[in-house]
């Protein structure tokens, strides 16, 4: 028997719900259409996906090909929804993915752009972290990509886009912001400072010694601004993330921390519109963010 995609689903779909019901619900299926489905899948693997009878338990062999089928499943699901908006983009489709301290600069001024230059084009803008960004871009998931440092992709080109200096930021009325001169890496690597992905691309010795004693990491950049804006906490950005910001809230760069980011711009080589990549990206590459 070959394993199909709508097996998977429907063993991850037990799984996450942990009973037949509301799993026949989700899946719009009767509860003995899925307990056969089940059963098939378990027959073909010759070994039990759940402990007992009552689906709310996996066995280690079902822990394993849960992460594995829901990875599957939500990548058929993506692949299925990018060729529909293929199949239905007559005007031609540009899809593009940035990391979200950039993509609030950039996006606005694309779609306008882009929807002005080509109408009709469908446009999808998404953001995410840098690997995320990488790895829409390998997988065809992207045409063009904006992230956090150089990284070598097969079928990709890379162009340096800005460069930005790493500083504090805090609340505008934090001591740090008011201090006379800038404040160093020690006066701001405190318990109360929160780390972040970025943190990762700063070298200075003295900074990458000290932020290993951080014991807050916040990964998602709205969260960690809504944070940081309470005045409890304060963390280490790029410049570029200042003007996106509430007024309420300050950067400011310190007196040993002469780190920048550098920001590349990737390209597809050979992306299905090559006409509106290369617009699409030599517009980019236009922007002046710094």
């Amino acid at each position: 028997m070959t394993l199909k995609i709508e097996m998977l689903r429907c063993f991850c779909t037990v799984a996450q719900t942990g009973n037949l019901s509301e799993a026949a619900d989700r899946l719009g299926r009767t509860q003995s259409a899925v307990s056969m489905t089940l059963k098939q899948l378990e027959d073909h693997l010759g070994k039990k996906l759940f402990v007992g009878e009552r689906k709310n338990h996996l066995s280690a062999l079902g822990e394993q090909v849960f992460e594995l089928s829901l990875k599957q499943v939500r990548q058929f699901d993506q692949t299925v929804q990018s060729i529909e908006a293929a199949a239905h983009a007559a005007n031609g489709l540009i899809r593009i993915a940035s990391v979200p301290s950039v993509a609030a600069l950039v996006f606005p001024s694309v779609l306008e752009h882009m929807t002005h230059r080509f109408p009709g084009v469908k446009v999808e803008l998404m953001d995410a972290d840098t690997r995320q960004v990488l790895d829409a871009l390998a997988e065809g998931k992207a045409d063009i990509g904006i992230a956090s440092g150089f990284h070598p992709v097969k079928g990709v080109k890379a162009h340096l886009f800005f460069e930005d200096q790493f500083g504090l930021v805090c609340a505008a009325d934090h001591p740090f912001n008011k201090k006379a001169v800038p404040p160093s890496v020690n006066d701001v690597v405190t318990p109360s400072f929160v780390r972040n992905a970025l943190c990762d691309l700063i070298e200075t010795p003295e900074f990458v010694k000290a932020v290993e004693e951080a014991n807050v990491t916040i990964h998602n950049t709205q969260s960690l601004i809504t944070m940081v804006g309470t005045g409890k906490w304060v963390t280490i950005l790029p410049q570029t993330v200042a003007r996106i910001i509430p007024e309420s809230m300050a950067f400011r760069t310190l007196s040993d921390l002469p780190d920048r980011r550098q920001v590349y711009l990737y390209v597809k080589e050979r992306p299905r519109f090559k006409a509106l990549a290369d617009e699409c990206s030599a517009f980019i590459l236009a922007s002046n963010l710094t």
